[in-house]
């Protein structure tokens, strides 16, 4: 896989954090290097072992589904963004806005952020695609954004949010539609 293909996977994932990381920049009074840095590491190494986790749940289930392969990849992408789009434009109850400053709280985040991330890994071993550089770049460009994202929220405010989410929607669809369609010529 192509090293831009993966930067623009590992964006488009990065948004849901962002998203959050916006939201955590919100809730603080003055901006704390520390917290931002922990929101960003939390985020991004979630980020980072979620796709290694669904490429492993992936080879099990591999040779199985190995003539539809591309189907499955631009279902689970397509899926992934349409659900990013539709809650960036109508919203959804469990939108979480909160500082993350508990333990607990940011590993809720932190998981909640980075469930599609697994379904990228699992996608990634149906097309037998090697896993640990994009794994790295989708960790490493998730700690960037995560902590630019409280640096923003803190500064700027809810309207970034939704528009971030869309633009990681839009991103992961295309994504999968490439896959597809160099799959079927």
């Amino acid at each position: 896989m192509e090293l831009a293909v993966i930067m623009l996977i590992a964006v488009g994932l990065s948004m849901d954090a962002f998203a959050v990381s916006i939201s955590s920049g919100l809730n603080l009074d003055r901006f704390r290097l520390g917290y931002a840095l922990k929101i960003a590491f939390f985020f991004g190494g979630f980020q980072a072992a979620m796709p290694v986790i669904g490429f492993a749940a992936g080879l099990s289930v591999r040779d199985f589904i190995a003539g539809i392969d591309h189907w499955v990849a631009f279902a689970l992408l397509a899926f992934i963004g349409a659900k990013m789009i539709f809650d960036a434009l109508f919203g959804r109850e469990d939108n979480p806005r909160t500082n993350g400053h508990s333990l607990a709280t940011l590993l809720t985040l932190s998981v909640a952020t980075s469930i599609d991330a697994l379904a990228v890994g699992i996608s990634f071993s149906f097309l037998d695609i090697g896993i640990v550089l994009p794994a790295c770049i989708i960790g490493i460009v998730t700690f960037l954004v995560s902590l630019a994202g409280v640096v923003i929220g803190r500064k700027a405010g809810h309207h970034l949010e939704s528009k971030a989410e869309v633009l990681g929607g839009v991103i992961l669809i295309g994504i999968g539609l490439k896959i597809l369609l160099e799959h079927l010529s």
